[in-house]
């Protein structure tokens, strides 16, 4: 497979044109011949034009690819090494939505043929590749596993908006069905893998150290919101304590803050349902996401504290939020803990106006029902700094005093302003 791949004999399919499959599907195809697939018309139409609808990657990306954008299934009959890289979310009841991922596999099923080879690289629990994915490949194509095709899992390690750690200069860790599929989809990213590869012994063993990756980033997080409420308690600035605590050699830098994103606030939710599964309560993991989840409720409850205190009635203030995307510097909007934060002021019946120099505000109104302003007004009672996007790092504290009213409140929750050039406003941070 990795020869007649290498000389064009054989074509890579990558279905999913996120912000993973699109970065992979663009490295592939400066070695290999690739057909790219997404089951939206806009996206791919604006990928034909070299345009990045994720507006991660510029137009020079592009340049001198061997690949073809469709939306036709049909299309993905000429391909023979399939890469499935579709969103994994939850529900709303925090449960796995796998439907992206069993939809991308019906798709692949219709196409598959004797040979063929499938990897997928979307976030699932442990077992998810084998139970859940292959035996809908298996109905659909009429093949065997393992006997007609081979699978494969080597999980996803993009970082949103990181120029540094691209696609290519992150470690990636393979697996595969058989000895044989280990070691021809491990040459098959060799090829385009800058930093190299690492081989797990079994699909569920990549399964599990993805889903992991992010499950401890999120307990760290998890950790440090806990801290920052009780040093809010006893008011004490809990940066200082991490900055003090960490001059030790092996204390962990993680800082407190909104928990957000289509990883680190979903991966989570997939180890447990699967625990639970096999008769197993994770303790620990819920208790890390309840912490990370309630704190908007916390943030919330602190700028209404602060506002009464002030002598203004929340329900005559008018508030800016900056920044709704899940982190900075991106566009992606998806599990925002911003929205929650939003709407947990709003019933509070505090007028909230909501800014974002990269989210479209076609998007926003369409995933949370809420509106952007494009310019902020100059009479707010609080301004609360919720992601610190370049654009916001170059504003001091004499630009937030002049967009807000007396006794203003500025809630900086990613610790960008100079606590010492504060003085006029009533400053707080996590």
């Amino acid at each position: 497979m990795h020869k007649e791949l290498l000389n064009k004999e054989k074509k890579i399919a990558v279905i999913g044109l996120g912000y993973v499959g699109l970065p992979l599907a663009l490295v592939f195809a400066k070695k290999f011949s690739v057909i790219g697939f997404d089951i939206s018309e806009p996206r791919v139409e604006l990928m034909k034009k070299g345009i990045d609808p994720s507006k991660e990657l510029e137009s020079e990306a592009f340049k001198d690819k061997d690949i073809v954008f469709t939306t036709n299934p049909d299309d993905l009959k000429n391909a023979q090494f399939f890469v499935v890289a579709v969103p994994t979310p939850i529900d709303e009841h925090k449960n796995p939505n796998l439907k992206p991922v069993i939809s991308a596999s019906k798709t692949v099923g219709g196409a598959l043929k004797k040979g063929d080879y499938v990897v997928f690289e979307s976030t699932v629990y442990p077992g998810c590749t084998e139970e859940d994915c292959i035996p809908v490949m298996e109905k659909l194509s009429g093949l065997k596993f393992n006997e007609d095709f081979k699978v494969g899992y080597s999980p996803e390690r993009i970082n949103p908006g990181d120029k540094e750690r691209t696609v290519e200069t992150i470690l990636k860790i393979v697996s595969g069905s058989d000895e044989e599929s280990l070691e021809e989809i491990a040459k098959v990213y060799d090829e385009v893998i800058k930093a190299g590869v690492y081989k797990a012994s079994s699909i569920k063993v990549a399964e599990a150290a993805k889903v992991i990756e992010n499950t401890q980033r999120d307990l760290n997080i998890s950790l440090m919101n806990e801290l920052a409420i009780i040093f809010d308690k006893m008011g004490i600035d809990t940066q200082e304590v991490l900055k003090a605590a960490g001059t030790k050699w092996n204390f962990l830098k993680f800082s407190p803050g909104l928990v957000g994103g289509h990883c680190i606030g979903v991966d989570p939710y997939y180890l447990v349902h699967k625990a639970k599964q096999i008769g197993y309560d994770p303790l620990v993991i819920l208790s890390g996401r309840r912490i990370n989840d309630g704190m908007p409720a916390f943030i919330a409850k602190r700028l209404i504290q602060k506002l009464i205190k002030k002598g203004k009635n929340p329900q005559d203030a008018k508030v800016l939020m900056m920044g709704i995307t899940f982190k900075e510097n991106v566009s992606d909007i998806r599990n925002s803990k911003v929205a929650d934060l939003v709407r947990e002021l709003m019933d509070y019946s505090i007028n909230v106006h909501l800014c974002d120099p990269y989210a479209s505000p076609n998007e926003v109104a369409h995933e949370y029902k809420l509106t952007l302003v494009e310019n902020p007004s100059n009479d707010y009672d609080a301004i609360v700094v919720a992601v610190a996007h370049d654009e916001y790092k170059k504003l001091n504290a004499n630009y937030f005093k002049s967009i807000t009213t007396e006794n203003p409140i500025l809630m900086d929750l990613k610790g960008i302003v100079n606590p010492s050039e504060t003085d006029g406003l009533d400053y707080w941070k996590l």
